[in-house]
C-alpha cells in the first residue's frame, strides 16, 4: 500500500496511526493473502466484538428503560452484515481493499468484504490506539443509525414508548386490564385496554394478550400525542 493511499486512509477514518502495519493488514484480503493468518480475518474478529461491546454499552446507558429483548433488536439491527456493509459502503472502505484477481467484481464486494472491512479497521484502531479511539470511531459512523434504530423500535413497540412516556411525565407504569375473552381455548382472542393514573384508553382485540396489549397501548400513545398517524403509517410524534 502507497504512501498516498495510507495518507488518504487515514484522513478518511480521522484517525492516525502509530503502527501502519495493522492498517495494511485490515485491508488484505485472504483471497490475495500468501498467509491466511497475514489477511485482515483474525482482526475482522476482533472488531466485531469491539463493535459489539461499543454499541452494547452505548444502549444500556443511552435507553434505562428499555428491556433486555428491545435492547437486543436494536443491537442486532446496528451489528448486522446489512449494517456494516452500508457503513463501510458509505464511507467507501471497499475501494482500498485488496482482494484477489477476480473478486473486485463480485458482489460481495459490496457486501460481506465491505462489512468486513469495516470490523479490521475496527480491530485494527483498537490494536493500534485502546478502546476510547476505536469507540470515537464507531459513535462517530454510529449515532444517527442508533437514533434511527431508536425510532424505528418505538414504532414496533408501543409498549416500550408508552412506558418510557409514562414514567417520565407521571413516575408511573401502564397498567392493562383484560376485558373480555372469545373463542375456544385453541383459537382464543382477548381485548385489553391500558389504564394511565386512572385513565382508561380504547381497547383493541388481538389473538394473544400480547398483541391485544401491543394495539392498546397504539391507542393509547395516538390519544396522547405520542404517534401520529399519517394514513395507515404511525409515525412518532417529535
Amino acid at each position: 500500500m502507497e504512501a498516498d493511499t495510507v495518507k488518504r486512509i487515514q484522513q478518511l477514518l480521522d484517525y492516525q496511526f502509530k503502527d501502519v502495519r495493522y492498517l495494511h493488514e485490515a485491508f488484505l484480503h485472504s483471497s490475495i493473502a500468501d498467509d491466511r493468518l497475514q489477511s485482515n480475518e483474525r482482526m475482522e474478529f476482533l472488531g466485531d466484538s469491539v463493535l459489539s461491546l461499543v454499541i452494547c454499552d452505548t444502549l444500556f446507558n443511552r435507553f434505562p428503560d428499555y428491556q433486555e429483548g428491545d435492547l437486543t433488536k436494536i443491537k442486532s439491527r446496528l451489528v448486522s452484515r446489512k449494517t456494516c456493509s452500508e457503513v463501510a459502503n458509505g464511507l467507501g472502505l471497499p475501494r482500498y481493499i485488496r482482494v484477489g484477481k477476480g473478486m473486485d467484481q463480485t458482489r460481495a464486494m459490496t457486501g460481506s468484504i465491505a462489512a468486513a472491512s469495516l470490523e479490521s479497521v475496527i480491530g485494527a484502531i483498537y490494536l493500534d490506539g485502546g478502546m476510547a479511539p476505536a469507540e470515537r470511531f464507531i459513535l462517530r459512523l454510529y449515532e444517527p443509525l442508533i437514533a434511527q434504530a431508536d425510532a424505528q423500535q418505538h414504532q414496533e413497540n408501543y409498549k416500550s414508548l408508552l412506558q418510557q412516556y409514562c414514567q417520565q411525565e407521571f413516575n408511573c407504569t401502564p397498567l392493562y386490564d383484560l376485558l373480555d375473552e372469545k373463542g375456544p381455548d385453541h383459537n382464543k382472542c382477548f381485548e385489553m385496554a391500558v389504564v394511565i393514573r386512572h385513565r382508561r384508553f380504547q381497547s383493541a382485540w388481538g389473538v394473544t394478550k400480547k398483541e391485544a396489549e401491543q394495539k392498546a397501548a397504539f391507542h393509547a400513545a395516538v390519544e396522547l400525542g405520542l404517534i401520529v398517524k399519517v394514513g395507515d403509517e404511525p409515525l412518532t410524534s417529535s
